[in-house]
C-alpha cells in the first residue's frame, strides 16, 4: 500500500521509507543512517517518515557521490551548497575541483594498480617457470 492509498489527500510525489528505499535500491537502514548524519530530512507525520522528490534527490545525489568515491563530508559540504547558492555557481566550481581532485587520485591508484599487476605477472611467470624447469629435471632423474 502507498503512501497515497493511506492518506487520500496526501500528494502523490510524496514516499514512505519503504517506497523510497524501493525506488533509491538502497535498505529502510540506509536512509536512516543519511537522516542521522544529517543529509536528509524527511517530513515527519508521526512517527512516520515521509519522503519529497527533495529528499529523493538528494539521496540520489548522495549514491553517486558514495559511487564515486566522496566521503560523508564531501557530500555534506556540496548538498550544503545547493542549498545556499540557488543558482548553483558555488556549487559546481566545487564540484568541478572535487571532480578534478578525485580523477587525480584514481589516475594515482591506477597507475599503482598497473604497476602491481606487472609485477604480480612478472613474479607468476618466474614461478612457472621454476616449476618447468625443476618439474623437468625430476622427470629426468626419474627415467
Amino acid at each position: 500500500m502507498t503512501l497515497a492509498e493511506t492518506a487520500p489527500d496526501a500528494p502523490a510525489n510524496l514516499l514512505g521509507i519503504q517506497e523510497a528505499a524501493t525506488e533509491l535500491g538502497v535498505t529502510m537502514r540506509t536512509l536512516r543512517f543519511y537522516e542521522d548524519k544529517g543529509l536528509i530530512a524527511p517530513q515527519r507525520v508521526g512517527t512516520t517518515r515521509i519522503y519529497s522528490r527533495r529528499e529523493i534527490g538528494r539521496m540520489q545525489l548522495i549514491l553517486r557521490g558514495k559511487r564515486l568515491g566522496f566521503s560523508i563530508r564531501e557530500i555534506a559540504e556540496f548538498l550544503d551548497l545547493y542549498d545556499v547558492d540557488p543558482e548553483h555557481h558555488a556549487q559546481v566550481r566545487q564540484l568541478i575541483a572535487k571532480v578534478s581532485k578525485r580523477r587525480s587520485e584514481l589516475a594515482k591508484q591506477k597507475q599503482a594498480i598497473e604497476q602491481t599487476l606487472e609485477e604480480l605477472g612478472s613474479i607468476e611467470q618466474q614461478a612457472q617457470d621454476w616449476l618447468r624447469k625443476h618439474h623437468g629435471e625430476a622427470k629426468g632423474q626419474v627415467s
